[in-house]
Formats: C-alpha cells, structure tokens, sequence
C-alpha cells in the first residue's frame, strides 16, 4: 500500500492510499484506491476499492495516454453516485493540467 497527502487545495487534510496492482513498463500502470473517500471519520477499508488503470498506446503522431477507473458498481449505493460523480470530475481537473503539455488524452470512467 501507497500512502501519501493530498495536495490538491480544499482537501490538504486527507491521506490519500492506493495498492498498485500492474506495472508494465512503458505500456500500462494500474492500481486500486477508495474513490472519493473525504470523510476523515469513515472507514473505507470494507469497501471495495475501484481499480484505474493508465495506459500507453503509441500512434501515428506519438502516444495515446488512456485512464480508466472501473468498479464503481461495487461501491455501496449510498455514495456510488457522488464518487463517480466527483472522480469524473477530478480526472478532468487532472487531464486539463497535462493538455497543455502534451497531446489530447482520452478518458474514460465507467460506472460498472
């Protein structure tokens, strides 16, 4: 398990965990995490974690970075929707950050 701090401004206070499940080198990273989980007094642990996976595909003009975060299906139904909800967003905020450095990216979060 990868533990670490948010950095992200608003949510400074939350410890951000992850399980790196792949590596292939110069071609996908994958791990699971507990998506949207702010609230520093709810256990997450029971729940299933939601896996995203990036990955490389070269093209004509250089290389398609692809995110896909799967699982949301598994999550309890009370928070399902928002989860999903602020991750799509959140994915977003992040791919806005590296579109000017780079070629598009595609996205893709999938509720199941």
């Amino acid at each position: 398990m990868t533990r670490g701090r948010v950095t992200y401004p608003g949510y400074e206070h939350l410890r951000w965990e992850a399980t790196v499940q792949k590596i292939e080198p110069e071609r996908l990273f994958s791990f699971t995490w507990h998506p949207y989980a702010v609230d520093p007094s709810q256990d997450y642990s029971d729940e299933t974690p939601t896996l995203v996976e990036f990955t490389l595909e070269p093209t004509a003009t250089g290389t398609l970075l692809r995110v896909v975060e799967s699982g949301f299906d598994k999550l309890p139904a009370h928070r399902r929707d928002e989860a999903f909800r602020m991750n799509e967003g959140g994915w977003a905020i992040q791919f806005d950050q590296y579109r000017g450095a780079s070629r598009p990216c595609a996205l893709a979060p999938r509720r199941h």
